[in-house]
């Protein structure tokens, strides 16, 4: 199969690797059939991850079919179409059973990183009962693609963390795509208002159509004074989506 292989800070490679077979009871092994690019992947490249080392295959977000199954998955069988969450949890250990997934004492992230991800013909899934997701007929893969981390990274870092609550006022740092995740997100808590501020005017125009109701152009050193004078002296909350540094 073709993956995209890890080979040090700056280095990968299009590669023919041999399609993963089953490891573990719990495991499933999926055939993609679409992935994204994180920024995380870009850090990873950068060499800011140690834990990623030279040869991984990359990625962590994904849709595919099921191509096989362990002895000891339920939920799922060959054939059926999935999302891959980007942490794979047991359900029972410790921090999973306190709703903490990404500190699984056999899991977390893992995918792309401490095992061979998601950016390639086919993948293994560890504990998927617990970290596969059935798709409804009709799906669009390229829409739920963005489940796998990036809409939900918006929704629990920027939203559930930052405690929205009804008539706040929320300020989001960066229209890219966890910015306009928390964007969306943010409505369902009926904010009275949301400020989106990114360098880029497409940006900010395309967070308009997704329901900010001002925003601030910051390459001109003045945005934090503008919310400022936007909010009456303060927001009610800030949240960060910025994936890069400006130029």
């Amino acid at each position: 199969m073709k993956a995209l292989v890890y080979h040090g800070p700056g280095k990968k490679a299009l590669e023919d690797r041999p399609v993963p077979d089953i490891a573990a009871p719990t495991d499933a092994v999926v055939r993609i059939t679409s992935t994204t690019i994180c920024g995380t992947d870009l850090h990873i490249l950068k060499g800011d991850v140690p834990s990623c080392e030279p040869g991984r295959i990359l990625g962590h977000e994904g849709v595919g079919v099921v191509d096989k199954v362990g002895p000891a998955v339920d939920a799922f069988r060959p054939g059926d179409r999935v999302l891959v969450s980007c942490i794979s949890a047991c359900g029972r250990c410790a921090p999973c059973r306190k709703g903490m997934y990404s500190h699984c004492e056999t899991g977390g992230w893992i995918l792309g990183n401490r095992i061979d991800g998601t950016q390639a013909e086919y993948v293994r899934v560890p504990h998927a009962d617990t970290s596969l997701y059935r798709l409804p007929d009709g799906a669009d893969e390229g829409a739920i693609v963005m489940l796998s981390d990036i809409l939900p990274t918006g929704f629990e870092c920027g939203v559930l963390n930052g405690r929205v609550q009804p008539g706040d006022t929320v300020a989001i740092v960066g229209a890219g795509p966890i910015g306009l995740a928390t964007l969306l997100t943010a409505q369902f808590y009926a904010p009275a208002e949301i400020i989106m501020i990114d360098l880029d005017d497409g940006r900010l125009a395309l967070s308009r159509q997704f329901g900010a109701t001002a925003t601030v152009n910051s390459g001109d050193g003045k945005a934090a004074r503008r919310v400022m004078e936007m909010t009456g002296g303060r927001a009610g909350g800030a949240r960060g989506a910025a994936g890069a540094d400006a130029p």
